[in-house]
Formats: structure tokens, sequence, C-alpha cells
């Protein structure tokens, strides 16, 4: 099976994965576009989503940098300066070697994925979003990545929002425990909502 380079293709893919549920799902970043998608797509396989920090390039707000702009970059190069980025140059440093190259070899997958989200207006209408909705972002985090998740609870008001004081994007890596708190508080929203059901977790990195 060829490795998913679009949104809806890997929102296929978890729907999949999810199965006949009942199945929470979770991700960070561009993970947290999937599990949305995911969510509005299977409402009756998915229990609960939770995201951190979401990406929204399609709004008008969102830093400018076009499809074209992406998809012309060297892959390996874009890999590697979208790690530091987000995880920062010290981040960068302490990864062994194969690690460096195991990112940037993620590099022509990572510049589809986010030429993708650049292409088209929004993929999915939260509007129509049926299950319990809980949004994390970091307290240190950018502006774009903080006005998001604003943004997301002007669409979905139910949304429940969870901030890690101290955080940044990368909040699984330097708060660990703080984010396992945000991936327990999403699985009991599901429990909660059914009480009768049990529920699994589907991780989207």
């Amino acid at each position: 099976m060829p490795v998913a380079r679009s949104l809806s293709g890997h929102v296929a893919d978890l729907v999949s994965v999810a199965g006949k549920g009942p199945a929470v799902v979770i991700g960070h970043s561009y993970g947290g576009d999937v599990a949305l998608g995911a969510a509005i797509e299977a409402p009756d396989v998915i229990g609960a989503v939770g995201a951190y920090e979401p990406p929204l390039p399609w709004t008008p707000w969102w830093p400018r940098r076009s499809a074209s702009s992406i998809a012309n970059e060297d892959p390996a190069t874009f890999a590697e300066g979208f790690f530091r980025r987000v995880v920062g140059d010290a981040g960068w440093d302490r990864l062994s070697a194969s690690a460096r190259a195991e990112r940037r070899a993620d590099g022509p997958a990572l510049v589809a994925e986010l030429a993708d989200l650049r292409r088209r207006g929004a993929p999915f209408d939260l509007t129509q979003l049926r299950v319990p909705l809980v949004l994390g972002r970091g307290g240190a985090s950018v502006w774009h990545h903080r006005r998001a998740i604003d943004a997301l609870v002007e669409l979905v008001p139910d949304a429940e929002v969870i901030e890690i004081p101290g955080a940044a994007h990368g909040a699984q890596l330097t708060h660990p425990d703080a984010f396992a708190d945000f991936v327990r508080r999403v699985v009991r929203r599901a429990l909660d909502a059914s009480p009768r059901n049990g529920a699994r977790s589907v991780d989207q990195a």
C-alpha cells in the first residue's frame, strides 16, 4: 500500500485503523488535522478527538507560504529546517547521525503533506463535528498556533481547551507528563459521553 501524502489519504487510513471502534483519536500538529478529519468522517466509530495545535494554513491570518514554494524545496533540507523550527536547533544537535538521516528522509512526504494543506480551502467543515473535542496548546507557543485554538473554539463552542504552561509546539517532548494528562482528558471525555462503551486510543503524531 502506498504511503499517504495528502490529508484525505491520512484521514482514510486513520478511519480504517479505527475499524468499528469505539476509538479515541489524538493528534499533534498535522496529526491533529488528521484526527479532526477522521472524527468528522466517522462519528459512529470515534468517541472523542484531541488535537494539539493543529495547523490551519487555509485561514487568511496564517503565515503565508504557497503550495508551489513548498513543493519546490529540496525535501531533505526542508525537513531539517522544519524540525529546527518546531523542536529547536538544540533538539536537532542532540540527534544521532542516523536519526538526522531518518528525519531528512521524511522530507518528500513532509513536503507533499504541507503543500497539500495549502492547495485548497478548509479541508473539512468543523461545524459538522459531532463528538467531544479537546484542544491543546502551549503557553509559550507562537501566535498562530495559539490563535488556531481560538479559531477552532469559535467553530466548535463546546470544545474544551487545555493549555500547558511553559510549553511550545513540541510539548510531547518537553512536557510529557502534562501532554499525557491531555491525552487522558480526551479519553475521559469519550467515556463520559458513552459510559457503557469502552474506548481505545489511536494516536496520530
